[in-house]
Order: structure tokens, then sequence, then C-alpha cells
């Protein structure tokens, strides 16, 4: 099953187990079991501390396979051969189970053993989606700390039954207890904030009671987190506060174009974001949502959306932005339901079946390339009279036997039942307005700052970015900007990393100047 390579490396990560690990699996004589077969002869080969066991039929899916320590039965299940993306999580769960501690705050594990219920969880993924092993390593982390929580990695691919009867248009999807819990990439604090309520009051108490910083970074994408990195390396006071640690990375698949870095993916990039930060002393405040900016007698304060406040003598927004909605009725109804956003997340469960793209930039245009090797049919939709990405991407879109290409094309709804059966867009030539009947919706046509929360306290641009200077000054003294929350040019990681620097240096300029 496994190559020569990653049989070694494997078995050179399992040397770090301390503790025996029992492998209960659920097989029969399906191709699936036998895949599964190989994989679990090839773990067991790779570490003398495993031991594999077979049943036939039972309560669980098949083919699946547990991984507990003995006398427990509650370790993480895995529905479906975890590879791909998810060879990194069935890795994890082995050396946590085998007794490798996580790498975790001890805060973080002390409520997870401290959760006071029964939590049965299941996660559907696709294999190939770049997001889904945070939230499976979470679920799987959380099922080895508490015997009382279990947790399934569902391969949404090989259970088309489940997907189909439950409605799953999405991946990431979490069920707990048999009712949905949520759609898309959460991290271990969101979904401990979601289970246990009481954690976020007392998140919120402890950070309402902190002194001020002398430089508050808000947002923890590229630009935060270099801010955060040239601001503690001044020796002053540092603090982030973020909504989701890596910001819009996370939703990035291939990077290419961060110079020395050749190839790299996106949630792997975030890590080593934060990991960079945590080197050096700042504080790190996660599931952080800003709500509003107020100046006063030598201080700034930054109001959260929980309900506490942080003060600072300089910040460094960093808010950066998000993916535009195209606004039409349908487009909100349906969303997780045949509108999507990620090709790469959730394109494997649209295999063989009419898809639209909407959107004729570079990301339009090679989503429609990806969904097009997976899809029955690929439209793409763009507003403009011609498609705007680079004309090589043009080229390959053109020569696929299963793509179209609609221009001057305007979509007014997104239709359905209970999930999405079709489109309509309006010709801009004619004014006539056409329907498209598919299962799938991407919307892909660039981005909106998150910069709501700013209204009426720093000086915005009529797209609502942050109107900063050569320094990443904004309108307000001692408030910097950084990243693609601001007026900068060209929304590139390399960039906002860049502005990220120079606005920490600006705000270390201020207070040394006042």
């Amino acid at each position: 099953m496994l190559d020569t390579n990653l049989k070694a490396q494997l078995a050179a990560y399992m040397e770090r187990m301390t503790q025996p690990v029992e492998i209960v699996a659920s097989l029969d004589d399906t191709p699936a079991s036998g895949e599964m077969r190989a994989l679990l002869k090839d773990i067991q080969e790779a570490s003398p501390r495993v031991t594999v066991t077979e049943t036939a039929g039972g309560p669980y899916r098949t083919p699946s396979f547990a991984i507990n320590r003995p006398g427990e039965n509650h370790g993480p299940r895995f529905a479906g051969l975890p590879m791909g993306h998810e060879f990194t999580s069935l890795v994890l769960a082995l050396l946590q189970v085998g007794g490798y501690p996580p790498k975790v705050e001890q805060a973080l594990l002390e409520q997870i053993r401290a959760l006071d219920g029964d939590f049965e969880f299941e996660v559907y993924v696709s294999l190939t989606c770049h997001n889904c092993p945070d939230v499976v390593q979470a679920l799987n982390l959380m099922a080895v700390q508490n015997p009382r929580i279990r947790t399934t990695m569902v391969e949404g691919g090989l259970f088309q039954d489940e997907i189909k009867e439950r409605e799953i248009m999405g991946v990431p999807t979490v069920f707990l207890n048999g009712t949905m819990f949520g759609n898309g990439r959460m991290s271990l604090e969101e979904i401990l904030a979601k289970v246990d309520t009481s954690g976020s009051e007392r998140e919120a108490k402890k950070i309402a009671a902190k002194d001020p910083f002398d430089v508050l970074i808000v947002g923890g994408g590229p630009a935060g987190a270099a801010a955060a990195v040239y601001a503690a390396r001044k020796g002053i006071r540092t603090g982030i506060a973020s909504e989701r640690f890596g910001g819009q990375v996370l939703d990035t698949l291939g990077i290419e174009n961060f110079i020395s870095v050749k190839e790299t993916e996106g949630p792997r990039f975030a890590l080593a974001l934060e990991e960079h930060v945590r080197n050096y002393e700042v504080d790190i405040m996660n599931l952080q949502r800003a709500k509003a900016l107020k100046t006063g007698a030598g201080l700034i304060e930054i109001e959260l959306e929980s309900g506490a406040s942080l003060k600072a003598k300089s910040v460094v927004i960093s808010t950066g932005a998000r993916w535009r909605n195209i606004n039409v009725p349908g487009e909100k109804e349906f969303r997780n339901k045949g509108v999507a956003y990620c090709p790469h997340c959730d394109g494997p469960l649209y295999k063989g079946k009419r898809v639209a793209v909407i959107g004729g930039g570079n990301s339009g245009v090679e989503a429609a390339i990806d969904l097009a090797g997976l899809v029955a049919h690929v439209t793409l939709v763009e507003f403009d009279t011609k498609l705007r990405a680079d004309e090589v991407l043009q080229r390959k879109l053109r020569s696929l036997p299963n793509a179209t290409v609609i221009t001057n094309a305007q979509t007014t709804e997104i239709t359905g039942d209970q999930k999405v059966n079709g489109m309509a867009y309006k010709d801009r030539a004619s004014g006539e307005v056409r329907k498209i009947d598919l299962e799938g919706v991407f919307v892909q046509i660039g981005l909106v700052p998150n910069t709501e929360w700013l209204k009426g306290s720093v000086e915005l641009s009529k797209h609502g970015e942050i109107v900063v200077d050569a320094r990443g000054q904004t309108s307000v003294p001692g408030v910097f900007a950084a990243g693609d929350a601001t007026t900068v040019p060209f929304k590139q990681i390399i960039i906002a990393a860049g502005d990220g620097a120079k606005a920490a240096l600006g705000a270390f300029d201020h207070l040394i100047r006042n």
C-alpha cells in the first residue's frame, strides 16, 4: 500500500510512541477493505507497539478502523482510507494514542478533559480537501483526551449513500450526536468554544484583565504575524488578537511565489507563521473578532465581539479580506448545499455532476480547469466582455472538451429546492435571461476587506480599504495597518508580510517619538 519512502517515514515517526496501540478494523471482502487491510499491515510492520485485529459486521462502518490504547475503545476511527491530506491525521492519531504528547497548550487539554457530556462526532471529508485535516485532527485529539468523546472521519467519496442521505454539499461537514454541528474549517479552539460556552466567557474575562500593550496587532494572517515578530524583536510588550491565526492563507491550497519557499500549502504555511510568532514573547489571543476601535487619553481601545476590550499605546490592523459574495437570491440559502467557494475542498463531491464557476479572473479560471477533471461539465460565467485571467490559463480552459465559457453575463439567481439545481443569468448584450441546469456553483469573484468594524473611526477608501501612507500609518495617530485590508495594491502574501513588518516598525517609531 505505502511506497518504500513513506514506510520509512512512518517507521521513523512511530519510534516516538511510548505505549502499545491496538487497531481494530471492521473489514469485508470488498476492494476498499483490501486497500485498508494492506495499509494496516504496513502500519503494523512499522512498529512493534502496534497490533491489528479484524472484525466482520458489527455496528461500525465497513471498511473502518479505530486506534485505541489497550483496554479502551474511544480512540479515533477512520471510515475510508486516510490517505492524501488525511495521512497526516492518521500519523498524529497513532502518535497521540501511543503516548506522544500533542503540541497543544495545557489549558486547552484541561478544558477537553473537563467537558461534561457524551459527544459522538462524525466528520465528512474529501481526501483532496486541505481544510479537512485541521478538523479531523482536532476531533481526534479530543477523543484521545476524553473517554466520553468519540469521533469518526468519514471519507465522502467512499460513503456516497451517506453524502446523499445527509445532503452534504461541502467538506468538512461535522455532525455531533446525529445533528449538524458545523461546516468548513474549524480549529480546536473553535470546536471547544461551540461545545463549552462557559470557556468563552472565562476567556473574555481573562482578556479584559490584561494590561495595556505597547503594540497590539489585530489580525493573524501574514501581515499580522510579521508585525508581531518585528514588534516583539524590539523588546516591547506585544499582543496579537486574531479571529483565526493564518487568516485567508488557511483557505489557499498551493503557494509557489513566496520567495525562498519553493512550494508549500496554505495550512502548512499558516502553521509556520504561528510557530515563528510563538518563538517570541507575544501574547496570542485566538478566536477574537474585533468590533470597534476607540481612541482616548493616550491609549487606543479595541472592543471585541466577546464583550472584552484590549488597550494599547499603538495598534496595527491586519484583518485581511474574505471571499466576495455575488449577493443574488439563492447564494445565502444554498451555501454548503451547492454553493461553494473552495473548488479544491468541495470539488470531489461533484464528481460526474454539472457545475458553474462565477468569475473570470485567475482564481475562477483555475477553479474551472481543476473542476473539469472531476465533473461532467463546468460552465464559467464572467460579467465582463472577456476573461481577465492570464492568457495561458484561458487557452487551457478553452481546450477542455467539457468546459463552456460565457462572457458578458450577469448572474441573477441561484435556484434550488433543498439544494442547488440551477442558476440564471442575464445576457448583458441582449437583456435576455437564460437558465442553466446544474448541481453546484463555485463563486470566485475576488475579495472584500474585513473593515466594516472600522467605519467612522479611520479613513477608508470607496472600496472599504484602510487608507495608509508609505509607513503604514492610518488617519489616526498611533493606528497603523497592513495587508489586504489596506489600499496597498497587489494583494499578495509576500507583500502583506512586508507591509506588516513596515507597520510594526512604524508603530515602534511612533512610540519612541511620543
